[in-house]
Order: C-alpha cells, then structure tokens, then sequence
C-alpha cells in the first residue's frame, strides 16, 4: 500500500476547507424545504410553505424592495463614476494621478468596519443625520474600488489606436467614447455593475451603522428576525438571497462570455 503523497494531504485538507465553508449554506438551503415549523433536524417533509410566507410577510418585502432600489441605484453610480475614473487613470497623466488612483483602491484596503465607523463619526461631527442617501453614499464609496479595478483591466487591453482611427475620420471625443469604447469594454463595465449590485445587496456590516430608523435591507432583516428565534423563513429568505448573490454573478459571465465572443468574432470578420 503506497503512502500519501504531499499532493494527496493538500487535496484532502482543500476538500475539508470547502466542506468547512460550504456545508452549512447548504443546510441552510435544505433546511428551507423542511415542512417543520422549528427549522430544523431531523426533517418531517418536503414543503414549500416557507417561501410562501416571504410572499406575505410585509416587513421581509419592504427589506427586498429597499435592498434592490439601494443596489440599483449603488451599481449605477458606481459604474458611472468607476467607468470615468478608470478611462482617466489609463488614457490621461496629470499631477497628484498615483494619490487619486490611491484613493480609489483604499476602501478595499481599509476593513469595512473601520470605513463605516470612520464614515458615521465624520458625518456626526458634520451634524449630518443618518438617511437613506447617506446609505447609498457609503455603499458607492465600498463598491466603487471594484468597478474601477474591473473596468481598469479591461481598459488597459483596448488599444489607443481604435480610438485614434475614429477620432482621425471626424468623430469627437465623446462620440468615440459612446461608440468605440464603451462597447469594447461592455463585457466589464456589466462586470463591475454585478460586482457592486451584489455587494450592496449583501451588505450588512456598514449598512447597520449607516441606515436611518425603520429603513431594512433584507441582510439586517435577517438579522433582526435572528435576535428573536431561528424560524424556517430565515432559512427560505436565506435560500433567497443565495440564489441572488450567486445566480446573478453566473449570468452576468455568461452574459458576458456571449458579448465577448461576438466581439471576438465581429472583429475576425472579414472588411
């Protein structure tokens, strides 16, 4: 019998480490479907009565209805502001470029509790009260790094010279931008609005210090439902928000895979 080799010990300890942080969202979304009202083991039948009652509860669907207008809206300005921030780092050279470009990336660095405690007592000394654009306002300033590092590297691959061609047959700047560099960069610029949809809509560390009173989102929804028991509904809201948070990044890269390969193909085309 052959003694395991180094390989085989970090295979085994790579399936234990997924096991470790996989298995327990899985039995949050088994326990979804359990017909017992305490939800939990052992499992007395399969039933969908769970998902229903999200349909009609009134509080989980305010949660969902804010969560998705603070992530649209997060995503729309992230994107915007990251799409222009990134077009000026890689295109343009000014003074003060590296400590902008700094900036830009530090929200990433810095712990996201420290950011949102920083953020809260800096708008107190401003006498500034918690409201819902200061919500949105903290969450762009976390998703934005992302949209800028996405949108970056795509950016940097696209050459100068497309640009230059459109720009040398008549067309403006910002008619260049509109119709040859926004399309070529499409593919991560939906990227990087999925990555700050996403992170906005699964936020809950900054979102408990920056929220106003009576405003939820479904993660501190969660969390309030949590403080009093564990009922079925948190797992099926659960279940919920998992098939959000990794369904929509999965069809966001398909999505992109088909753009990318028509453009690839577009481009291989003959005049």
């Amino acid at each position: 019998m052959r003694k395991p080799t180094g390989f085989t010990w970090i295979t085994l300890w790579t399936i234990f480490v997924y096991l470790f942080m996989f298995l327990p969202i899985g039995v949050v979304v088994l326990l979804s479907f359990n017909a017992s009202q305490f939800g939990s083991f052992p499992m007395t039948g399969f039933s969908l009565q769970w998902f229903g009652e999200l349909a009609t509860n009134d509080a989980i669907i305010r949660a969902f209805q804010t969560s998705a207008l603070l992530g649209i809206l997060t995503a729309i300005i992230s994107t915007t502001i990251g799409v222009l921030a990134s077009l000026a780092m890689v295109r343009y050279d000014f003074p003060g470029k590296t400590t902008i470009s700094t900036l830009l990336i530090a929200p990433i660095l810095v712990p996201e509790v420290v950011l949102a405690v920083a953020l809260l007592l800096f708008l107190q000394l401003m006498n500034v009260p918690k409201s819902f654009p200061l919500l949105l306002m903290g969450h762009v300033i976390f998703t934005l790094p992302f949209v800028v590092l996405v949108v970056q590297a795509r950016l940097i691959g696209v050459r100068r010279d497309y640009e230059e061609a459109a720009m040398s047959l008549g067309a403006s700047p910002i008619q260049t931008f509109f119709r040859v560099t926004l399309p070529l960069i499409m593919p991560a610029v939906m990227a990087g609005a999925l990555f700050a949809f996403t992170i906005s809509f699964d936020d809950i560390t900054g979102t408990l210090f920056w929220k106003p009173g009576g405003v939820e989102t479904v993660p501190t929804q969660i969390f309030a439902m949590l403080r009093n028991s564990i009922s079925p509904e948190i797992n099926a809201l659960g279940t919920v928000m998992i098939v959000l948070t990794v369904g929509l990044p999965l069809l966001g890269l398909a999505v992109m895979r088909q753009v990318s390969a028509r453009q690839g193909a577009q481009a291989g085309a003959p005049a």
